[in-house]
C-alpha cells in the first residue's frame, strides 16, 4: 500500500544527454535516491508528440528549433515513482536554465544551457500524470511491491 503522497513522475532524458551517453548516470541518480523507475523505452518523437507536450511554447520564436533539437536523437521516456516523486525529481534534476543550477543536480553537473539541458522532468503532480499518459499505455508501467521501502521511507511517509 502506498501513501496518498506517492506519485509518479515523468522524465524524458534529451538528445543532448544520448548522445552524450549520459543515460547510465542519469538513471543512476534516481535509483540511488530510492525513486522507482516503473516505466522505460527510447522512441524517436514525433511532429504530434512533441506539438502536444510542447503546446504552450508552440507560438514562441524558439519552438522551431526546439522542434528540431528533440527530433535530432532518440529520447528515453522513464516514469519514475515514490513518495512525493515529482518535487523530489526536480531537485535532482536542478533548474531549467543550467548555468545556475547547483553542482550535484543533473543539469549542475552535466548542462550549461536553458535548451541543452539534458533532461525534461514534469513540474506539477497533474502535468505527470497527463505527460506519462501522452507517451506512456497503462500496460507499459511496471510497478511492483518493493521490500525495500521501509530503508527509504519511515512508516508514516508510507501510511
Amino acid at each position: 500500500m502506498h501513501s496518498t503522497k506517492y506519485e509518479r513522475s515523468l522524465i524524458i532524458v534529451k538528445p543532448d544527454a544520448i548522445q552524450r551517453r549520459l543515460l547510465g548516470e542519469i538513471i543512476h541518480r534516481f535509483e540511488r535516491k530510492g525513486l522507482d523507475i516503473v516505466g522505460m523505452k527510447m522512441m524517436e518523437l514525433g511532429d504530434v508528440l512533441l506539438d502536444e507536450h510542447y503546446a504552450h511554447h508552440k507560438d514562441k520564436a524558439f519552438f522551431p528549433k526546439l522542434k528540431k533539437y528533440m527530433q535530432s536523437a532518440p529520447v528515453v521516456l522513464m516514469a519514475i515513482a515514490g513518495v512525493d516523486a515529482v518535487a523530489t525529481v526536480r531537485l535532482i534534476v536542478g533548474p531549467t536554465k543550467s548555468r545556475e543550477a547547483s553542482a550535484g543536480t543533473i543539469r549542475g553537473d552535466f548542462a550549461m544551457s536553458v535548451q541543452t539541458n539534458i533532461v525534461h522532468a514534469s513540474d506539477t503532480r497533474e502535468s505527470a500524470e497527463k505527460e506519462i499518459k501522452r507517451f506512456f499505455d497503462e500496460s507499459e508501467l511496471c510497478e511492483r511491491p518493493r521490500h525495500d521501502l521501509p530503508y527509504i521511507y519511515s512508516p508514516d511517509e508510507l501510511e
